[in-house]
């Protein structure tokens, strides 16, 4: 038989059980952690008092965490469309820009671009980013190495990640992966009939 219950020991439990009502779930563990501390074995009804307490102490941290990452995601989101925003601005102001205006167009723009790379590249936003970030190397800076390398970089990234996305995020990446597909195509046909026309001018 189990001793008889100390009156402070009583108190503890009745607390614990109040505070398991009021969904106070820190002041349930802590009543339930001074029990343990008294040092005397527990019944059952004590053992499930206490396993319960630290396991929705644990669950509503959990919980807190998710919403959290969560927010951090929108903010994220928010982010990079501000970025992609402010790289396309800049971009068609430098296709009437001249001279150290151009420069410096150009420069605000990459920069707003770059700001985002190495971040995940699935979402919509990234991906948007990413489609119009290879175009402003292949018409504004007339890089089409660079231009190919990161829309193939973010295509192939984007399909490795696809299953991650809930139904909404999965159908707008899809299209604008068609749009990275489609500039893939085209820059490649591109570079292949600059190569003929060479080897032609070369005969």
């Amino acid at each position: 038989m189990h001793p008889a219950p100390t009156t402070e020991k009583t108190e503890l439990i009745q607390k614990a059980k109040l505070a398991k009502q009021a969904e106070r779930y820190d002041d349930k563990a802590t009543c339930m952690k001074a029990v343990t501390e008294q040092g005397a074995e527990l019944p059952n009804e004590e053992c499930n008092l206490l396993s319960v307490a630290y396991k929705n102490v644990v669950g509503g941290r959990r919980s807190k965490l998710q919403l959290i990452k969560d927010y951090l995601e929108k903010v994220e989101a928010n982010k990079v469309f501000y970025l992609k925003m402010k790289g396309d601005y800049f971009r068609y102001l430098a296709e009437t820009a001249c001279g150290d205006d151009w420069k410096q167009t150009i420069d605000n723009s990459q920069e707003a671009y770059q700001k985002q790379e190495g971040d995940a590249t699935h979402t919509p936003n990234c991906l948007g980013l990413a489609l119009n970030f290879s175009i402003f190397y292949y018409e504004t800076l007339n890089n089409p190495e660079l231009a190919y390398r990161l829309a193939k970089t973010a295509f192939d990234e984007a399909i490795a990640e696809l299953d991650i996305l809930n139904e909404d995020a999965y159908k707008d990446s899809n299209l604008i992966m068609q749009l990275l597909r489609n500039n893939l195509t085209l820059w490649t046909s591109d570079s292949a009939e600059e190569c003929d026309a060479a080897e032609g001018a070369e005969n």
